[in-house]
């Protein structure tokens, strides 16, 4: 009898444990949520485990209804290896194995416990670029894996925090009765790459780039040609191409980018980037091609004649997508060495300009980019416009129209300077909006030149818009912070107050910078036509020198 109760005894450890048995493998499901609230529209990332390998998709992904490009992570329990594998539109694939990933995770461990879908579970926390992570894991499947590639090798992770409000939490767990055969990396293998090389080419297959100019000369040159691609002119400060933008879906982002160097030319100097309207009788390509006395004149009274300025009729002026000015020197002279300064290689611009997406979605335009130098050797630049695919839900501007555009930019074929702003009526013309009653904005880019002691450039001046013959807004452009860019100015030249001409303030611009532009609601406009107006106290000369105002506007509708 006594023998039968230790038996017995012995059947009530055992069975429990067999009860427990370890599964083959589990499918574990997460949600995301923020500040408690489970994030709507989202791609439930699933986690296949087992004792030998684990792989984290996503639900669509299994399904075969995701978006390119196509992340999975495969972990190899035994050989502590961690391979990342993308899939592209173009069906091609590549492969990131690292071997070094896991052994560096450390954790600290906390004798906190909680449940997660009825297993006990462990605390550990990590950081990753300054944001505390923790992470609930459970040993009770005796299984590992996550939900991403941190803590794979910890335990079952069933939630992941960070900084305390962000979660991906498991919602359900899966006992499979086989391990899937996906669990294994596709053979034959893709091409393997290395991680940086793997993560840049994910990071590019987002978006879509459009390459417009690579490392082109702006110089002044009588030698200037175009060629089938690539149109000069004024005596090669402007090239000009014909580029096709793609259909842009609703809500997407579009930026301008500009890498710059100098070739030779010394001086900060006025750039831009813009785009051509030709949907009028009279473009300023009619000016590029036949000189500027072919375009459409402004008067104001004060004497002067300013060509192709403003809009009319039968002519649409640039459309300015981006003004930027050039460092002194960037590249050519970073052998004018300073203690203590490294000079920087190249000046990087990028601006994001989605607000004109309607002038180029789906649509074939001339783009153009000038530097007003008088250097043979001038400037190296590259011009790229890359389109960043967002949300249908988001408001979009669905028409604009270029209004005026005083910058010269064919300064050197004889195109006049700004000089309207020395009479009180400054700038103005009429402009017609179309039916619908929506709420419009003045997209409008100042700066002020002029560079002597007395000029605009270092004057403040105060700008002022009207419409209708009503004052709408009134600011006065200036930067304070054109020192912030001393690395990109090697020939900027130096003061015996101990500053350098890259540091002073000026009118709205710093050299080796972006003006971004200043957006001015004009609220509701009936259709029809209106005025506007723009005035600034422009400086008297002083010698042969004198001031100037560059100034663009572009009416947007929301």
């Amino acid at each position: 009898m006594k023998n039968y109760y230790i038996l017995l005894l012995a059947l009530c450890v055992i069975l429990p444990t067999q009860a427990q048995k370890k599964p083959k493998s589990i499918k574990v499901s997460y949600l995301k949520s923020s500040n408690g609230k489970v994030l709507g529209n989202q791609d439930p990332i699933l986690l296949f485990t087992s004792e030998k390998t684990s792989l984290v998709s996503t639900e669509k992904i299994r399904l075969q209804k995701a978006d390119f490009p196509i992340e999975q992570v495969f972990v190899d329990f035994q050989l502590k290896t961690i391979s990342q594998l993308a899939q592209f539109k173009n069906q091609s694939t590549i492969l990131s194995i690292d071997s070094l990933a896991l052994g560096k995770q450390n954790f600290t461990f906390s004798t906190e416990t909680r449940k997660i879908l009825g297993y006990n579970c462990k605390k550990a926390t990590t950081s990753i670029n300054s944001n505390t992570i923790e992470l609930w894991y459970t040993d009770e499947l005796n299984l590992k894996g996550a939900p991403t590639v941190l803590g794979q090798d910890l335990g079952l992770v069933l939630e992941m925090v960070r900084n305390g409000n962000s979660k991906v939490t498991a919602n359900k767990i899966e006992i499979l009765k086989n391990v899937p055969a996906f669990l294994k990396l596709p053979i034959p293998q893709p091409k393997i790459v290395d991680q940086l090389t793997y993560k840049d080419l994910l990071w590019k297959s987002r978006f879509t780039s459009i390459p417009i100019f690579e490392k082109e000369i702006i110089n002044f040159s009588d030698a200037a040609q175009s060629n089938d691609s690539i149109l000069r002119f004024a005596n090669g400060t402007i090239i000009v191409k014909k580029v096709r933008f793609p259909k842009i879906k609703k809500g997407s982002s579009v930026f301008v980018d500009v890498t710059e160097q100098s070739n030779g030319d010394a001086y900060d100097r006025t750039g831009s980037v813009f785009v051509i309207p030709t949907d009028k009788s009279i473009s300023f390509l009619d000016g590029l091609k036949n000189g500027a006395k072919t375009l459409p004149i402004y008067e104001n009274g004060n004497g002067e004649k300013y060509q192709g300025v403003v809009r009319t009729e039968n002519y649409a002026p640039l459309l300015e997508l981006m003004r930027f000015f050039t460092p002194f020197g960037v590249k050519q002279f970073n052998n004018l060495q300073l203690k203590n300064k490294v000079w920087q290689d190249s000046v990087y611009y990028r601006q994001e300009i989605s607000e004109l997406l309607p002038a180029l979605d789906d649509q074939e335009v001339w783009v153009g980019m000038n530097i007003g130098n008088y250097d043979k050797g001038g400037h190296k630049v590259s011009l790229n416009v890359s389109i960043h695919q967002g949300d249908d839900s988001q408001t979009q501007n669905s028409w604009l129209l270029p209004l005026f555009n005083t910058n010269n930019v064919m300064e050197m074929a004889g195109q006049q300077y700004a000089t309207m702003f020395n009479s009180e009526k400054g700038l103005e013309l009429t402009f017609e909006v179309p039916e619908g009653n929506k709420n419009y904005k003045l997209r409008y880019i100042t700066t002020g030149h002029g560079g002597w002691g007395n000029g605009d450039e270092f004057i403040p001046k105060k700008n002022t818009i009207l419409v209708d013959s009503k004052e709408i807004f009134a600011f006065t452009p200036w930067r304070t912070d054109c020192g912030s860019y001393r690395l990109s100015n090697p020939a900027s030249g130096n003061f015996s107050n101990g500053l350098s001409s890259s540091d002073l303030s000026r009118s709205n611009w710093c050299p080796g910078t972006v003006t971004p532009p200043v957006y001015i609601d004009l609220g509701k406009l009936s259709a029809g036509k209106h005025s506007i107006q723009v005035t600034i106290p422009q400086g008297a000369p002083e010698g042969s020198s004198f001031s100037s105002w560059n100034v663009s506007g572009i009416i947007i509708m929301e």
